[in-house]
């Protein structure tokens, strides 16, 4: 199994979403000989913002120029690890209710025109259909508030999973079963709730590695 593990969080040592991927990892590789992980830090190595040379070069149909071949040259590379991995972890913390510049600018990056998306109109009002496929996608999430969820207090300004939900075709994720989440919330509570929230989080890792093990080992045999 090849993993590609995505780390948002500007918390370093103290981030949770970084200690959940870690944990979640060293399971899996008890429950699995073979696994290669490749590890993507978008604190330590910022993805660039969009610009007008990447637009340019995204769509051109010609020879790419020196300049625009230089502008997609991260956004290459992004690609060409998600198009690696079976697996793709997100360890991302909710900042003012989304997710951090990083993360989106990451998202900005592999979002590509015949790369991981094509775009035809005469598909009607749904002109975009994703390239990748087959693809898992687990998000670890921590939030300062609470109840985000379907039907919380707090669902309305939860722009944080339901945004990255609607960005996974880009991923190859196609299947509403291969998108995994856990998130630990009340951070900022610091009460038994959140201590309740946070050791649920990672007692649940077991049965995830299982899950996901499962159904990795089914379709590859």
């Amino acid at each position: 199994m090849k993993i590609l593990s995505v780390q948002s969080s500007a918390g370093m040592e103290r981030s949770l979403t970084r200690k959940l991927s870690a944990d979640f990892l060293d399971l899996l590789k008890l429950g699995l000989q073979q696994v290669e992980i490749e590890e993507l830090d978008l604190v330590k190595c910022p993805p660039p913002f969009v610009t007008s040379e990447w637009i340019a070069g995204a769509f051109s149909k010609k020879e790419l120029t020196e300049l625009q071949r230089k502008a997609l040259a991260r956004s290459d590379e992004f690609i060409g690890q998600i198009e690696a991995a079976d697996l793709i972890i997100i360890g991302t913390p909710m900042y003012n209710y989304g997710m951090p510049a990083v993360l989106k600018a990451w998202f900005d990056q592999i979002a590509r025109i015949s790369k991981t998306f094509s775009f035809d109109l005469s598909r009607g009002d749904f002109p975009i259909e994703p390239v990748l496929s087959g693809k898992k996608l687990l998000v670890f999430t921590a939030s300062g508030e609470f109840e985000f969820q379907k039907g919380g207090i707090r669902e309305s300004i939860n722009h944080l999973v339901p945004h990255i939900k609607s960005l996974t075709h880009f991923l190859g994720v196609t299947d509403e079963k291969d998108f995994y989440h856990v998130g630990i919330e009340y951070q900022e509570f610091k009460d038994e709730r959140y201590e309740r929230s946070k050791n649920e989080a990672f007692a649940n890792l077991a049965k995830l590695v299982d899950e996901i093990l499962i159904d990795f080992l089914i379709r590859k045999y």
